[in-house]
């Protein structure tokens, strides 16, 4: 098992930046790709990033390349996304994931932090 804790998420102008960061508990951190996706109101969970366990190999949406940097500390186990000329169509609940090395499901997944960001 693994737990996940996301904090960071916060209010923000169209232009501006948050860093959010994930902390991992469990089993080693280090055998783990992670991911951050996020759901708008009213629309499905989609996608944001991912970065291998190693820290690597790094993916992108589309919408956010660019834009956002994904990285990871194994020795803190702790995950980061730095988002950065945020626009309000970013507004959603973030959610920190993780998948087995190798495997590309995610079977593990934080309670979400909240990014709004104003026009």
């Amino acid at each position: 098992q693994v737990q996940l804790v996301e904090s960071g998420g916060g209010l923000v102008q169209a232009g501006g930046s948050l860093r959010l960061s994930c902390a991992a508990s469990g089993r080693t951190f280090s055998l783990y790709g992670m991911g951050w996706f996020r759901q708008a109101p009213g629309k499905e969970r989609e996608f944001v990033a991912d970065i291998s366990p190693s820290g690597g190999v790094l993916d992108y949406a589309d919408p956010v390349k660019g834009r956002f940097t994904i990285s990871r500390d194994n020795a803190k186990q702790l995950v980061h996304l730095q988002m950065n000329s945020l626009k309000p169509e970013d507004t959603a609940v973030y959610y920190c994931t993780a998948r087995e090395r190798g495997v590309a499901r995610y079977d593990y997944w934080g309670q979400g932090t909240q990014v709004t960001v104003s026009s």
